[in-house]
């Protein structure tokens, strides 16, 4: 008779104290976020392209030295490139001079066709006076009409002869000027390619433009480098952003400016916002760009690892409960026990939103109500369970 009275009560199920987490409802914040992966990088990375095809003649710097601004890093083969800044400027040169020929040619002939003009005009004065004092003998009867025809047709003639000196002296000015224009275009655009050859050859002794680290370095000595090719990355250590890669499903809750959390470590955080959204999307996975709000964290270092909570929505004041795996999924009813004194009671709830420190409570608890956090799947056919 007594094993049949207490039986059912030694046998019922019973919770250790010991052995489950608790947490009470309050007041406070909530926000919603979403859970992503990130990695710490240096916020600036130059990219240094070697400006010339040429070869790999020494490797200067490991990756992983520090650098200073202007230090060299590796040695690149230059003959070829000295070369062509030479041939350039010789092409260069040699239409200096054609210029320069060009012009002491034209000064030359305007000087001849001058001087030839000036004979010609005497002529042509000349026979234009005579002409003028046959006609007034002519009114005496003592020249002939052939007489000063023949005078007439001597000033015609070098009248003619004077206006194509003229005319040759205008078609050499506007010749000369064209082929000077033609040349003077043929120098800049030389003038150009001289330049930018000088700037190739300069760019090609290959140097950090800032204090950071070396992070990458050209394949080895002797390799043939192509023009645009990557030879080396530094890092400004001194600042640093997160890349974050998120699940497309989220893709319409993503926004430029959106807050994130990065956790650095179990009690370190770093806040920042979402800066770039990448375009495009690789495997069902967006890729985030998130400046930090303290970029320079101590604890920050370069390919760290963090969990990235992405917030989308936040209350300032609503009732909170600590975050444990007594609920799975994340909106709606769900049922948790609540403690009152020895006894956990099960209670229907209804959650909000959540990330990954609260959930929201919007129904069925209030504040200071003790709620078993710890997984309880095992007593969710029962009504109440005790705590013993």
């Amino acid at each position: 008779l007594w094993l049949s009275v207490w039986l059912p009560s030694w046998i019922r199920p019973a919770l250790d104290p010991d052995r489950i987490r608790t947490a009470q409802v309050q007041w406070g914040a909530v926000e919603e976020t979403i859970t992503a992966s990130g990695t710490v990088v240096p916020q600036f990375e130059q990219i240094i392209f070697s400006p010339i095809n040429t070869r790999l003649v020494r490797i200067l710097q490991k990756p992983g030295a520090m650098l200073q601004q202007g230090q060299p890093i590796v040695e690149l083969d230059l003959n070829a490139a000295r070369l062509d800044v030479e041939k350039r400027a010789e092409e260069l040169a040699l239409k200096q001079n054609r210029r320069t020929q060009l012009e002491l040619d034209e000064r030359k002939r305007l000087s001849d066709l001058d001087t030839r003009w000036k004979l010609k005009n005497l002529e042509f004065q000349r026979f234009k006076t005579r002409t003028a004092q046959l006609r007034e003998l002519q009114g005496f009867g003592a020249v002939s009409e052939e007489e000063l025809s023949q005078a007439h047709l001597q000033e015609q003639r070098a009248e003619i002869e004077l206006q194509q000196l003229e005319e040759d002296r205008r078609n050499l000015v506007e010749s000369t000027k064209a082929q000077l224009e033609a040349l003077q275009l043929e120098m800049n655009i030389l003038e150009r390619e001289v330049e930018e050859a000088r700037r190739r050859l300069e760019r090609a002794h290959i140097r950090a433009d800032r204090d950071g680290v070396l992070t990458a370095i050209a394949p080895e000595v002797g390799a043939s480098i192509s023009q645009g090719q990557e030879i080396a990355r530094i890092a400004d250590l001194s600042s640093f952003r997160v890349d974050v890669t998120v699940s497309d499903i989220h893709a319409r809750r993503l926004q430029t400016g959106l807050w994130v959390r990065s956790r650095i470590n179990e009690e370190e955080y770093v806040k920042g916002h979402i800066a770039r959204i990448l375009p495009t999307v690789e495997g069902g996975i967006i890729q985030l760009e998130v400046e930090l709000e303290d970029s320079a964290h101590a604890l920050l270092r370069p390919n760290q690892r963090v969990d990235a909570y992405i917030v989308t929505a936040r209350k300032d004041r609503a009732l909170r409960l600590k975050r444990g795996p007594f609920i799975s999924g994340r909106e709606g009813l769900h049922e948790v026990f609540v403690v009152r004194g020895q006894t956990a009671v099960k209670t229907e709830v209804r959650i909000g939103i959540a990330n990954f420190e609260y959930y929201e409570v919007k129904e069925g608890l209030i504040e200071g109500d003790e709620v078993i956090i710890s997984d309880v799947n095992d007593y969710l056919h029962l009504d109440e369970v005790h705590i013993k």
